[in-house]
């Protein structure tokens, strides 16, 4: 009978330890807030459109978490670090918001970060482009779920090598990030064979690029890089559409612009222009039926930063819901280990680092003649797959991975 016992309560105590902890959220609720340019430069490239894919994602959980209920709320920062920065203390100290996402701006991105960390509260980015996020300056609780410049050098930069663009010359901003993309960029495209021909750098903000695109059409490269972003991208573009510059058979690549910036410039403007994401609304099925949901809902189709915020928040609310708590130290932990398989991404898998990794996609922007419908604007020329478009996280400059 002893025996028996025993066995008995091994049992019983073998089965308590595979059931998950009593449930237990801080406040009742679970909130989430979405900290963004709303009225900016970047207000298309993620703006009130990625709160709209927190709520769909929201929504396709259930609307609750462990029985209570799931809250989003949002704010712009206007790209000013100073700004998100007291919106997220107040946010974390007053609001009892659990978890900040999308972050778009480095600089904000970095500054809230580095607040998170300090309050032990998870911050997942996935508008923000630095790999400084996940390197020098990463966080046990910090995560960067979409692009970053390392993927779209890899992409724009190798890929488009691959597909013929062997020459390059860069059109660059003149401050650190355009410096960045042109220097990562260049790298990648020597090292798959290819050559950088030159390079000019322009003022932040400059309205003529006549110069500037002259010295880039007569350097023969196949290929006309611009290591820039939002109105500057999209002003280069316009002034090469009108030297015909593509037409005369030069590529343009822009190393970071997205589908909502393609639709603000048009096809007309925007045709045969590289570049690389993460999304892709008309890849298949499962991502068609989601664009035509977000579409109802916001009359735009989703770009790589709304998608992978609408992903982001999903992953957060399943580790919520695995590990029976909101407790910052179990969900982050949950995060790192659970695989990532939605219609943002499959298999992604999340580094030690808090690097999301998960494949990109080279694009080229279609002729207006080749497009089925106001939203039919890539071609996919090629897939990155996910260990070569982002950095290995033993080699991030991360602490926390090279333990």
């Amino acid at each position: 009978m002893k025996k028996i016992a025993i066995a008995s309560i091994a049992i019983m105590a073998a089965a308590a330890a595979a059931l998950p902890a009593q449930a237990e959220v801080s406040d009742d609720i679970v909130k989430i807030g979405i900290l963004n340019d709303q009225s900016g430069v970047y207000a298309d490239f993620g703006g009130t459109w990625s709160y709209e894919a927190a709520l769909m994602a929201v929504e396709d959980f259930g609307g609750t978490v462990l029985d209570k209920p799931i809250e989003v709320v949002t704010a712009d920062h206007q790209n000013k670090p100073d700004i998100a920065a007291n919106i997220a203390r107040q946010w974390y100290d007053q609001d009892q918001v659990d978890t900040i996402m999308e972050l778009t701006t480095s600089s904000v991105a970095l500054a809230v970060q580095g607040i998170s960390k300090e309050k032990k509260k998870i911050d997942i980015v996935t508008g923000a482009a630095t790999t400084t996020l996940t390197g020098e300056q990463c966080s046990p609780y910090g995560f960067h779920w979409a692009y970053d410049t390392h993927a779209l050098a890899v992409g724009t930069g190798g890929a488009l090598v691959n597909n013929g663009g062997d020459s390059w010359f860069f059109l660059t901003a003149d401050y650190a990030f355009g410096y960045s993309l042109e220097e990562q960029t260049g790298n990648f495209v020597k090292e798959n064979g290819g050559s950088v021909v030159g390079s000019v750098r322009h003022p932040l903000s400059t309205t003529d690029y006549s110069s500037f695109l002259l010295q880039a059409q007569a350097s023969g490269a196949k290929v006309i890089g611009l290591a820039n972003a939002g109105l500057d991208t999209a002003n280069a573009i316009k002034q090469a559409s009108e030297f015909g510059i593509v037409q005369s058979g030069q590529r343009l690549a822009a190393l970071l612009f997205t589908l909502a910036e393609v639709h603000g410039l048009g096809a007309e403007a925007a045709q045969g222009l590289s570049l690389t994401e993460g999304f892709y609304w008309d890849r298949n099925d499962e991502t068609r039926e989601f664009g035509k949901r977000f579409f109802d809902r916001t009359g735009r189709m989703p770009n790589m930063i709304q998608a992978g915020t609408y992903s982001a928040v999903l992953q957060y609310l399943k580790a919520v819901e695995k590990t029976g708590t909101d407790e910052t130290e179990a969900v982050a932990k949950a995060l790192h280990e659970m695989p990532v398989n939605d219609v943002f991404a499959k298999n992604g898998k999340v580094g030690a680092n808090g690097r999301m990794i998960y494949d990109m996609y080279l694009m080229e922007v279609k002729k207006p003649g080749d497009m089925a419908g106001d939203w039919d604007y890539y071609n996919v020329l090629d897939t990155v797959p996910g260990d070569k478009a982002f950095i290995d996280p033993a080699k991030s400059g991360c602490p926390l991975a090279s333990n």
